[in-house]
Order: C-alpha cells, then sequence, then structure tokens
C-alpha cells in the first residue's frame, strides 16, 4: 500500500467562505483511492483565513510574531477538525498536533494533522510526518498550478517550472519563516525535505483529476521539486 502525505491550502477550503463542493470532491477522491489500498496522511493548513485574523491583530494590537503564528496554528486546527469530521469513518481518531512527540497507531487508512507550535508552518508538519512514516512522497495541493520563476499575481510573464531542484527553489522562496508567509512550500520545511531526500509535488487542489494522474504516475500538471 502506497502512503502519501498530502498537504492541503487552507485556501481551497476556506477560500471566502467554507467550499462545500471542494470538500465533498475531496472526501469521494480519497475515499476512492482508500479502495484501491492507497494511505493518506492529510495536513490542513489555514490559508486567507488564518492571514485575516493575524492581519486584524497586527492593526488593533502591537502583535508579536509568536502570537501571530498561534492565531494561524488554531486556524488550522480548525480545519483540520473539519476534514477529520468529514472522514471521520476512515481516519484516526486523533487530531495530531504535535508531529514528532505524538503518540500515533496509525493503522487507519487516514491521518489528519495540523499546525503545531510557532515558528513552524504546516509544510514543516509534513515533511516531520513523512520523515516519521517513511513516506518520500509529499503533495502540496494549493490554488496554483505550478511554481513560477516570480509571482505571477504581480508578472504576467512569470513562467511556470515544471521540474526543479531543491537548491533552485530555495533560491526562490529565501531561507526565513514569518507568520501568514505565502509560498509554494515554506522555506524551513524546504530545507528539512532537501536534506531527507524528500520530493515535493505543488499541485492545483482544484483538479483532482489532476492529482489522480499524479498517484497514478501519468503526465500531470505541477512542480515536482526534488534532489
Amino acid at each position: 500500500m502506497a502512503l502519501y502525505v498530502i498537504s492541503v491550502g487552507g485556501s481551497l477550503i476556506v477560500p471566502n467562505e467554507i467550499d462545500t463542493g471542494f470538500l465533498k470532491e475531496f472526501k469521494q477522491f480519497i475515499e476512492k483511492r482508500i479502495n484501491l489500498g492507497d494511505r493518506f496522511i492529510i495536513v490542513t493548513g489555514g490559508g486567507k483565513t488564518c492571514r485575516k485574523y493575524q492581519q486584524a491583530a497586527l492593526e488593533v494590537g502591537n502583535v508579536d510574531d509568536e502570537e501571530n503564528d498561534w492565531l494561524g496554528i488554531r486556524v488550522t486546527r480548525l480545519n483540520a477538525h473539519l476534514v477529520k469530521s468529514i472522514l471521520k469513518d476512515n481516519a484516526n481518531p486523533n487530531l495530531i498536533k504535535d508531529p514528532e512527540n505524538d503518540l500515533i497507531d496509525f493503522k487507519e487508512p487516514i491521518l489528519i494533522g495540523a499546525g503545531w507550535k510557532p515558528g513552524w508552518s504546516t509544510d514543516f508538519d509534513s515533511v516531520i510526518l513523512a520523515k516519521r512514516f517513511n513516506s518520500k512522497n509529499i503533495i502540496n495541493l494549493s490554488d496554483v498550478d505550478y511554481v513560477y520563476d516570480s509571482d505571477p499575481d504581480k508578472n504576467p510573464n512569470a513562467k511556470p517550472i515544471k521540474h526543479m531542484s531543491w537548491k533552485d527553489f530555495k533560491k526562490l522562496v529565501g531561507d526565513k519563516w514569518k507568520p501568514g508567509l505565502s509560498a509554494p512550500f515554506d522555506p524551513i520545511a524546504s530545507k528539512e525535505a532537501e536534506a531527507s531526500n524528500l520530493k515535493v509535488a505543488i499541485l492545483n487542489g482544484k483538479n483532482l483529476d489532476n492529482l489522480e494522474n499524479y498517484l497514478d504516475n501519468k503526465e500531470f500538471i505541477g512542480t515536482l521539486i526534488e534532489n
């Protein structure tokens, strides 16, 4: 049985309001793959909701990075609980909040995780869980098709990259983490993934047929990062 770690961007779960359409399709997709013998560790992000809370805190009060990070972590855990609820028939009953130390008797097809502690993103949690359960395959689902050579929101001529090394990827995203950082895969997690010889696929979570192509080793739309 194949074990995949999927990091689901919070902006897929709650782009503005909770996207029940996406959640229904995602649930059906995961259940279909489970019936084929796959297993999944799913880690949820905070996305736009996280950044809205963090921005509000900064506008109203003198909030430091640690406190702002905790706001984001709470959002990821709410998203994770929602996903665990809709997948509960096949999911481990525990919500993983500490990927290094939580005792996990992972016999079910699905394990759900969320934010851990200040300074570490859910991307980093995904890397730790992949290492812990010997999965070399992390899939990062967001609302973009590729990693681009520059910010496509600011540069209409930004070019998509289909395959790249961790070295080249780190040149794009830098080496520092900030609460609310919006990057295809966060800098600290990237260092750990590179050191652990993990590969990460950046895919658009709105196209689950494309995700299936990736799982089935078929041609897919997205960016593969590896050593």
